[in-house]
């Protein structure tokens, strides 16, 4: 009978934590269900005084959304790919926010970021992937559509 060693209880508690934070997946370009366009933020994260939220947390649902960050507060997003279909980089527009560490990209096709809310202002956050996964076999018809996500960061 093999022993298990306290160290391996403690990596499945830290992965098992890890697995239940996100929502999402990879799923498509969904704009979300009736919340006016507003992602709610962390459900650690108090909201400030300006009706802003200081902490959120994006995934490839929040396609087409609207945020309000407050000054000083952290952004980050994932969006779940996969190695046939993957994410290309994250890119952010405006003054509004500054990239802070992400972490790491633990499946390819992935695209993962974070930002702070550094100055008043707009900001667009953008990426894409292949609509569909490239033919694999000769013969096979070629997809060339591209799915777009982008969300508005709002600095008050």
């Amino acid at each position: 009978m093999r022993r298990t060693t306290p160290i391996a209880f403690a990596a499945a508690a830290l992965l098992l934590a890890g697995c239940g934070s996100q929502s999402g997946g990879d799923s498509g370009s969904g704009t979300g269900s009736g919340d006016n366009g507003k992602v709610s933020p962390s459900a650690s994260a108090p909201s400030s005084g300006s009706g802003c939220v200081p902490h959120v947390e994006l995934t490839a649902a929040d396609n087409g959304r609207t945020v309000c960050l407050a000054k000083g507060g952290e952004l980050r997003l994932t969006l779940d790919g996969t190695k046939s279909r993957p994410w290309k980089p994250v890119a952010a527009s405006g003054t509004a926010l500054k990239a802070i560490n992400a972490g790491f990209v633990i499946q390819p096709g992935d695209a993962s970021a974070a930002y702070q809310a550094v100055a008043a202002g707009k900001a667009e956050l953008t990426s894409s992937r292949p609509l569909c996964a490239e033919p694999t076999a000769p013969g096979q018809v070629s997809c060339k559509g591209i799915e777009e996500w982008k969300v508005t960061v709002t600095v008050p």
